[in-house]
């Protein structure tokens, strides 16, 4: 009864001398990438809106009679 007794009490104190070994892992985050928009800023627009200006007002024809 008493080796009954000491090995009960050793179980318990293994188990509660091991409770506290367990290493938190931080679960994996996965990264989402966003896709590249399609055919840029748009940032070409200007210039080509001053050089159709341009061209309109150098190529136009005034006729006085």
């Amino acid at each position: 009864m008493k080796s009954l007794t000491l090995a009960l009490l050793g179980t318990l104190a293994a188990g509660a001398a091991s409770a506290g070994t367990l290493v938190y892992t931080a679960p994996e985050v996965t990264m989402i990438e966003e896709a590249a928009p399609m055919g840029g800023s748009g940032a070409w627009l200007i210039p080509l809106v001053i050089l159709g200006v341009l061209i309109l007002a150098l190529t136009s024809t005034e006729t006085s009679t």
